[in-house]
């Protein structure tokens, strides 16, 4: 079966590979439709690494993916053959203390896709279990439905801000994730949510959205804007999303006291922030990895139109150029919010 592998560090080929594809009696089998390429997949292609996670054989790219079910195991009730769906990429033990609590996303025996040594899902056909597997409704396309994963990481960042309606909100780094959580924090009850970054282009995207104020920090102190438009009070709820160990420079003087900061973004060295800052204003800190129990929140909110994510694909590859989109997506080039690859079929 064909594939996108990740050979080893900066080299990517399109290849046959042989993949498990028995579909046991909790599991369905979908035809991949779409996979979005995720800074993720980019950092493994270019650094053979994130964190203790090391590529030291062949890995499959790819884990935003929505398809079609081909196949479907003797226990699974909730789904069929021709069902379109989405998929949650990180398949727990079902029998550890973390997801018996709930918070199933931190489980150390968790089992994600392409991140080493798990498979993700550029190819063809893959087998994933019903219970991670979500129906798409009708007026949501594959496109969007490749994008509930990261929409998830924003909904994950605005259920932990625990938002009062009313509040404002601040967004560091207009990325996709940033971008997402934006509206995920306006559609979690923020009045408006303001977003820095250095790229206009990003912040033009983020822009269009009612509700999204673009700051451009080569233009303004973030601090600064925020200070004028909330009167000297501060922000209900900021959301660090650009995983910049410079953002944390002066933080907390756009919290408000007694106001929350949620930490997205994931810095990839040891970062510094002033804890006596925090903890003057009784500032509350909150982390996102991943997501648990909302893939089916993010669906529901795709498909009642309060969040459209329909902008924020910047361009769609067939699967044979693959590999062009993964160098395209490494360039990081402004314009680009979201690539995406459709499979043949």
């Amino acid at each position: 079966m064909q594939a996108l592998v990740l050979e080893k560090k900066g080299e990517l080929s399109l290849r046959d590979i042989d993949l498990p594809l028995e579909v046991g009696p909790d599991d369905v089998k979908i035809a991949i439709h779409t996979v979005g390429v995720c800074g993720s997949d980019v950092h493994y292609y270019t650094h053979g690494a994130i964190g203790s996670f090391v590529v030291r054989e062949p890995m499959v790219l790819g884990h935003e993916a929505a398809g079609v079910v081909t196949a479907v195991g003797a226990n699974v009730k909730n789904l069929k053959v021709g069902d379109r769906v989405c998929m949650e990429p990180g398949v727990p033990n079902m029998n550890s203390r973390a997801t018996k609590l709930g918070i199933y996303n931190v489980d150390p025996d968790v089992r994600f896709w392409a991140t080493p040594p798990i498979h993700g899902v550029l190819t063809p056909e893959v087998v994933h279990p019903a219970a991670f597997t979500y129906k798409l409704p009708g007026n949501v396309s594959f496109a969007e439905g490749a994008m509930v994963e990261p929409f998830a990481v924003g909904l994950q960042a605005a259920t932990r801000a625990r938002i009062t309606p009313g509040d404002v909100g601040v967004v560091i780094g207009c990325g996709p994730i940033g971008i997402m959580t934006a509206l995920a924090a306006l559609a979690g009850g923020c009045s408006r949510v303001y977003i820095s970054d250095l790229s206009a282009p990003k912040l033009a995207i983020a822009g269009q959205y009612p509700g999204v104020h673009p700051v451009n920090i080569t233009e303004r102190p973030l601090a600064e804007v925020v200070s004028e438009e909330t009167e000297g009070w501060g922000a209900d709820v900021v959301f660090e999303a650009s995983g910049s160990p410079r953002a944390y420079e002066g933080i907390f003087d756009i919290v408000r006291p007694g106001g929350t900061l949620v930490l997205i973004g994931m810095p990839v060295e040891t970062t510094k922030f002033d804890v006596a800052a925090a903890i003057i204003k009784e500032a509350r800190i909150e982390t996102v990895f991943r997501y648990a129990n909302n893939f089916d929140r993010a669906v529901n909110l795709i498909a009642s139109g309060k969040v459209d994510l329909k902008p924020l694909v910047s361009e769609t590859f067939d699967f044979a150029r693959s590999i062009e989109a993964f160098d395209r997506a490494a360039k990081g080039l402004p314009t680009d919010v979201k690539l995406q690859i459709v499979m043949p079929g």
